[in-house]
């Protein structure tokens, strides 16, 4: 059987290309945001190389809380302004970092993670939660993963219906 990531393009702007359009299908007429972010980070997680580990924190009573996600148990709750995904909310911006162990205060919540991409995923100019992105290798993520997952978190906030958590 072929692994599901070697089906995809080499080249990195035509991965994302159809990785967004694989996403949207997945979300065609099913607005729920659990499912929809279920598949999402299934799809991350059999579509990327070299990562450990995708999901997504949702925005609960002021703090980060576990979603959906592929890889390792994982952290339940993140405060904002702690590691990664907590300086993404604090900031509204999205972290992409080449090496976690020397970003002040990272979580290590798998001590395998090297490097991350964590982008803030919005509803009504509110941060609705995060997508997080793990890998073993340091570097792993660069400017055109960060546009072409922005896009992709751009998708799940069109598409799906965040009033439904």
């Amino acid at each position: 059987m072929q692994e599901v990531s070697n089906l995809y393009p080499d080249d990195k702007n035509e991965f994302y290309t159809l990785l967004n359009s694989q996403l949207k299908a997945l979300l065609d007429n099913e607005p729920d945001v659990i499912p929809g972010l279920a598949n999402a980070s299934a799809l991350l997680m059999g579509a990327l190389q070299n990562i450990n580990w995708a999901g997504f924190y949702l925005m609960k009573r002021g703090e980060l809380l576990l979603g959906p996600f592929q890889g390792k148990t994982a952290c339940v709750h993140i405060a904002v302004g702690r590691g990664v995904c907590g300086s993404a909310v604090q900031k509204d911006e999205v972290q992409l970092i080449p090496d976690v162990h020397e970003f002040p205060g990272h979580i290590a919540c798998d001590s395998a993670s090297r490097s991350e991409l964590v982008i803030p995923l919005h509803h009504k100019g509110s941060i609705a939660g995060v997508l997080d992105i793990d890998s073993p290798l340091t570097g792993r993520f660069d400017l055109t993963d960060k546009a072409g997952l922005m896009e992709f978190a751009a998708i799940l906030e069109e598409l799906l219906d965040w009033n439904t958590i």
